[in-house]
């Protein structure tokens, strides 16, 4: 773990409340929060992992192509996802299935997409302004500031008003941090002052390749070479994440310019259902990150908070109704029709797609009646 100073955190792996000069302008958005809201936090962590682990069984059993794991990074995930605000765009890398799940996306599409069945899964306006996953590394980064420059121009952001303001919240890994696209997002998002937060879940493994490996200093110290201010958290401290990506954000939405977030977390289970984690990693390390679990840390603090048994058990029930929801309907797919490769090319009806559309359409009908 790089670090040249402790990170920020505001709740301790054992699950107490952390007061220093380094948190303390983060503080007052974590005593806003009511209990529900921090029980709704703990709901999304637990309930997510469950799909998570569920969709992974699904794909060993043949189900799906693939599947990409966010075990371990939930803290990560839903504080940044619930900083954001409703008028705010997000785009995701591929493993963000918590953040999608609090923007209204069902995990279903998530499946359908790693099933092969659609084209990138959602369509953004209708599911909070979460834009399409992306599995070019680092080419979100690019998506995003271009965005986050229209957003800028079109007079969004800045005005004063943060409920109405708008800012672009972006998720990338520490393996893209080695992609040119990040460093080129750095250049115009600075030049451009646009409204945005560059959200980087350091999970310290690029695949196979350590982050130790990738970088000689800490990756949020990359941004201020570029003019954007930086923290570095404690990524799985849901309330760390929280409160530090609001105050980016609002920050950015009046026109204070762009800030990078590195969220120290890891990545518990494999890259993706291709990899073999133990062929590189050591248990040791796992067992460490196992002890700073997202989950059961924030646990720890609701129970002190005065949260019973009850309450526990009906997220666990929760989760397990959502994993055999998702197994059901996963059983029940079917390959999708033709014409669906047409759909959402365009936001607005376009001439040439629809010839395509009725030339393939007669193209299939030609077949009707023959044999073989």
């Amino acid at each position: 773990m790089l670090a040249d100073a402790a990170p920020i955190q505001l709740l301790a792996p054992d699950g107490t409340l952390v007061r220093n000069a380094a948190n303390e302008e983060f503080l007052p958005r974590i005593e806003a929060l009511d209990d529900a809201r921090l029980i709704e936090f703990h709901r999304q962590m637990v309930v997510v992992r469950r799909f998570d682990i569920e969709a992974g069984n699904l794909q060993r059993q043949g189900q799906l192509a693939l599947w990409i794991p966010s075990l371990g990074q939930e803290g990560a995930q839903v504080g940044a996802g619930y900083a954001a605000r409703p008028q705010d765009h997000i785009f995701p890398a591929y493993r963000e299935h918590a953040v999608a799940r609090i923007r209204g996306v069902d995990p279903m599409r998530i499946i359908e997409m790693l099933r092969g069945l659609s084209h990138g899964g959602w369509d953004p306006k209708a599911h909070g302004n979460l834009h399409l996953y992306t599995l070019v590394i680092g080419s979100q980064s690019l998506h995003a500031t271009g965005y986050a420059m229209g957003v800028a121009l079109d007079g969004s952001s800045g005005t004063g008003d943060v409920e109405k303001d708008e800012a672009v919240l972006v998720f990338f890994g520490d393996g893209a941090t080695s992609q040119g696209d990040v460093s080129e997002s750095f250049v115009f998002a600075s030049s451009y002052q646009t409204p945005q937060v560059l959200f980087l879940q350091n999970n310290h493994w690029a695949i196979s390749v350590p982050v130790e490996r990738q970088s000689r200093t800490p990756l949020y110290l990359r941004s201020q070479g570029f003019g954007i201010p930086s923290w570095q958290i404690d990524g799985n401290d849901v309330l760390a994440s929280y409160a530090v990506t609001a105050t980016a954000l609002d920050s950015a939405r009046t026109g204070q310019g762009p800030r990078f977030i590195e969220a120290l977390t890891y990545r518990m289970g494999a890259h993706t259902t291709s990899d073999d984690p133990t062929k590189y990693r050591q248990n040791d390390e796992l067992a460490y990150w196992g002890a700073r679990d997202p989950i059961s840390r924030f646990e720890t603090y609701l129970r002190a908070r005065g949260a019973g048994d009850d309450v526990f058990a009906d997220i666990a029930r929760e989760a397990e109704d959502l994993a055999a929801d998702v197994r059901t309907r996963t059983l029940e797919l079917v390959d999708p029709p033709t014409g669906k490769i047409f759909d959402n090319v365009y936001s607005d009806p376009h001439p040439v797609i629809e010839q395509q559309r009725a030339w393939l359409d007669a193209y299939e009908r030609s077949f009707e009646g023959t044999e073989g």
